[in-house]
């Protein structure tokens, strides 16, 4: 009879047990606490946004019945928003439009640089803000001009409530719109008022009672050509 070693014997029969196969590393496993920390984030950021969009409403102040809306004092602005110039705080006490004489002023030079009529700039900037530097529409239009937010940014002006800057910047963006339809003023006016896709995509004037008024109001306001 063969003898058996017992300690061999042991080692054989535990062997499978004492080194457990390797499981291969799952890539997509690694990964998923790096997505969810970057989702995390992501919602993180979303979150602050929106807080700092309710914020910015809170700060539009009290709405005018033209549809403006009146800002607060310099001092309640956010320190990332542009805050008007000193001579126009806007309040409601202080945003009365600007003297004529200024107005005047203002308008026939920016109308000479870009080679506009200047009773047509004076008539949009009446329609668009009835000449209050401060006046903001509750889409976020603001100033003279009444430009956009991403329209001021494109049109390189860093405070839209800059009287000069904005009416300057205004009637450029009325210039292009001209160029754009060859001329034709009702539908460059449409264009400002409604912007260039509804006339584009209406081939004409957008059946927009707003832009149809806006551009009725402007046009009545042009001397008559003899």
């Amino acid at each position: 009879m063969r003898t058996v070693n017992l300690r061999a014997a042991l080692v054989l029969t535990l062997a499978p047990f004492a080194m457990p196969a390797q499981t291969p590393v799952d890539a997509h496993s690694e990964m998923e606490p790096a997505l969810a920390k970057q989702r995390t984030a992501a919602a993180a950021m979303q979150e602050s946004l929106a807080r700092q969009r309710a914020s910015l409403e809170k700060q539009m102040g009290r709405a005018e019945p033209g549809g403006f809306f009146i800002l607060g004092p310099p001092e309640s602005l956010g320190a990332n928003t542009p805050a008007p110039p000193p001579a126009f705080a806007a309040n409601a006490a202080d945003c009365d439009p600007l003297p004529p004489t200024q107005v005047d002023s203002l308008v026939e030079q920016a109308a000479k640089r870009q080679d506009l009529d200047s009773a047509l700039l004076r008539g949009v900037v009446q329609q668009e803000s009835g000449f209050r530097p401060c006046a903001v529409s509750p889409k976020g239009a603001m100033g003279l001009m009444q430009l956009m937010p991403a329209t001021a940014s494109q049109m390189g002006v860093p405070n839209p409530f800059d009287p000069v800057a904005n009416l300057d910047a205004g009637a450029r963006f009325l210039k292009e719109l001209l160029v754009r339809y060859g001329g034709d003023l009702s539908l460059a006016l449409g264009a400002y008022n409604a912007g260039p896709a509804k006339v584009d995509a209406a081939g004409g004037v957008p059946e927009i009672p707003e832009t149809q008024d806006y551009l009725k109001k402007i046009l009545s306001t042009l001397p008559v050509k003899k």
